[in-house]
């Protein structure tokens, strides 16, 4: 028949576009399919690390190693916790690679894994100083009535000092501070120079160490400050 051949022809063609359609069709919802995929596993990823970050215990763990590395057993004494506990919140910090350890001896020692960890953690006080009042509050209180110092043009007019660990002042300290731990401070009073004011500093905004030293200085009459560095 004269239209016979021209329909099958026209079917034959239609059934190829039409395949051709379906197979365009679902290339397109794989190629979506796998980008969610793509997402979901990325954000996942990047969620745990903050997941680990979004614990105070932790946190604190992470600002006492911003200073130096450090045994189990002293992270469990600083932070009040046991040393099962401790040992606990750094398995999981290590787990995300914030922090490694090395072993000398019987003793293992935790660190920050680069100094990227120790911007991370100071990046998010700058944050939470601006973006939560309760923490401003709260340092506030903590530091009623000690003379606070923290835009310093010329440190050469201070006596800078630091009160931390002597691992730590050695780990990283400010250029020209002298380090008397705070448990040693009021027995080597006489040891510190009386010409300039003393500025007195610590591990960081959340440290008292470097109140409790302005507060023994200035008992003694020593005009002393605590420094801050600027948020």
């Amino acid at each position: 028949m004269p239209g016979a051949f021209p329909t099958f022809l026209c079917t034959h063609k239609c059934s190829i576009i039409l395949l051709n359609y379906k197979i365009v069709i679902v290339n397109l919802k794989n190629s979506v399919n796998n980008k969610r995929k793509f997402k979901d596993e990325a954000y996942a990823s990047v969620a745990s690390l903050v997941k680990a970050l979004a614990n105070p215990r932790r946190l604190e763990v992470i600002d006492l190693l911003a200073n130096g590395e450090k045994r189990v057993e002293q992270i469990a004494r600083q932070t009040n916790m046991s040393v099962a506990n401790a040992s606990q919140h750094l398995q999981v910090l290590k787990k995300v690679r914030l922090i490694e350890v090395r072993q000398e001896g019987t003793s293992m020692y935790y660190s920050l894994t680069s100094d990227d960890v120790t911007a991370l953690w100071q990046m998010l006080l700058r944050l939470s100083y601006v973006y939560v009042p309760h923490l401003k509050e709260l340092i506030n209180q903590q530091r009623k009535g000690i003379p606070i110092l923290s835009q310093v043009a010329d440190f050469s007019q201070f006596i800078l000092l630091d009160v931390r660990s002597e691992s730590e002042f050695a780990h990283r300290h400010l250029p020209g501070a002298i380090n008397i731990p705070l448990s040693q401070l009021p027995e080597k009073l006489d040891e510190l120079p009386s010409d300039k004011p003393i500025l007195a500093y610590c591990r960081g905004p959340l440290c008292t160490y470097a109140d409790e030293a302005v507060r023994i200085l200035r008992k003694h009459g020593f005009e002393a400050y605590r420094w801050i560095q600027p948020q």
